[in-house]
């Protein structure tokens, strides 16, 4: 069987996590570098990872790797890589993602052009034939420079894994779905503890939290590249892994998870989103303030995604928000909060130093994932058992 050296990209300070969730899946970890981890897999590796993983941006193949400090070594190191094993003679092919980081060659347009050159020579010589229609398939191309090493990959996903295919509808800046999940994961929830969001927007981490519970792989509704790959990857084994996922969910799963937002358009979206989800029902949404937030039981569990000045555009109603958010946070007897924010002063105004603080980039957004542990709940007796 096929064996391929897999690449997963995700959020910068997030690797962790993504780790945890490949070694969960069977895979053997090759690699972890900042902003993606490296492994070892099969086809059905492929799949796994593109159907069932939370927490990474996409899966890609990594067809070599070489040093370059000119656009010769570039255009040579490029041409010396076995893309006839890959990219069949009428497969459309291109570089469509370039980024470089302490390298002397850093100009994506003038990287994406001389790579496409060196691969039309390469499958030139391999093809025996001077023109390629290109009206095949799709096999975008994504390189990585770091410190002058190159390492290219084939992109087995197309639009970024946090794209579920639920959420239809969003609010003005909506935390991404693989984001939120990893946040989640960061995090001793378990579906028998409330989990409340009371910046829900458009959904985003109850729905996440939903999923989890019920172990609804997030790539069950989507497509992926690679699915027309089907030299390198068969129709049987995205059905096989499907059919996996779909063995996996719970339908009976009895959870407590609500979200909240101020404004009744978000929850209405919110709710639209849930359904597309498969988890409207497992989710009490409710337009409500963040200063009527209360709850009559303990040990819960706040997760959420409070404004930081990007969204509400005015930096002087952050205080009061964050005073706001301490204040109702410390009336809920015995619960934990985590919350990410751009906000540097967000532990002044809630009132209390963070039990942990993480730093997550959201994107380019430098962030902090401010984390206020709770007790644990008392264990229950086996005769409550």
């Amino acid at each position: 069987m096929m064996k391929f050296e897999l690449i997963a990209p995700c959020h910068f300070g997030l690797e962790a996590v993504l780790k945890k969730e490949i070694i969960d899946l069977g895979y053997d970890i090759t690699e972890v570098a900042d902003g993606r981890v490296t492994f070892a897999g099969d086809p059905d590796a492929v799949c796994r990872a593109n159907i069932g993983l939370r927490s990474a941006e996409r899966i890609l193949i990594k067809v070599g790797s070489f040093h370059a400090e000119s656009f010769e070594d570039l255009f040579q190191g490029t041409k010396s890589l076995p893309w006839e094993e890959f990219i069949p003679i009428n497969g459309r092919f291109w570089v469509k993602k370039a980024s470089s980081v302490k390298s002397k060659l850093f100009s994506p347009s003038d990287i994406q052009s001389i790579m496409k050159k060196a691969m039309v020579e390469r499958m030139k010589q391999c093809y025996h034939t001077d023109w390629f229609k290109e009206d095949g398939e799709d096999y975008p191309v994504r390189v990585f420079l770091m410190k002058d090493e190159v390492t290219v990959a084939l992109d087995t996903t197309g639009d970024s894994l946090h794209k579920r295919g639920y959420r239809k509808l969003e609010s003005k800046a909506p935390i991404a779905e693989n984001l939120a999940a990893a946040l989640i994961t960061l995090t001793p929830w378990h579906a028998d503890r409330i989990l409340v969001d009371p910046f829900c927007g458009s959904g985003t981490i109850p729905i996440e939290a939903a999923m989890m519970a019920a172990h609804i792989a997030p790539g069950m509704n989507r497509n992926f590249t690679a699915e027309s790959w089907t030299h390198l990857i068969t129709k049987e084994n995205w059905a096989d892994v499907r059919d996996e996922a779909r063995d996996e969910i719970l339908t009976d799963v009895d959870v407590d998870i609500q979200g909240y937002d101020l404004d009744p358009e978000m929850i209405e979206i919110a709710r639209i989103n849930a359904r597309k989800a498969g988890v409207e029902n497992m989710i009490h949404f409710q337009a409500r303030d963040i200063a009527d937030l209360s709850h009559r039981k303990k040990y819960g569990f706040i997760i959420t995604n409070p404004p930081y000045g990007e969204r509400i555009g005015d930096k002087d109603l952050l205080p009061n928000l964050y005073r706001t958010i301490g204040e109702r946070y410390k009336a809920l007897d015995s619960w934990s909060m985590y919350l990410i924010t751009g906000y540097e002063d967000a532990e002044k105004y809630i009132g209390r130093k963070a039990d942990k603080n993480r730093k997550i980039y959201n994107g380019m957004l430098k962030t902090y994932f401010y984390q206020f542990m709770g007790p644990k709940p008392p264990r229950r007796r086996d005769s409550e058992q």
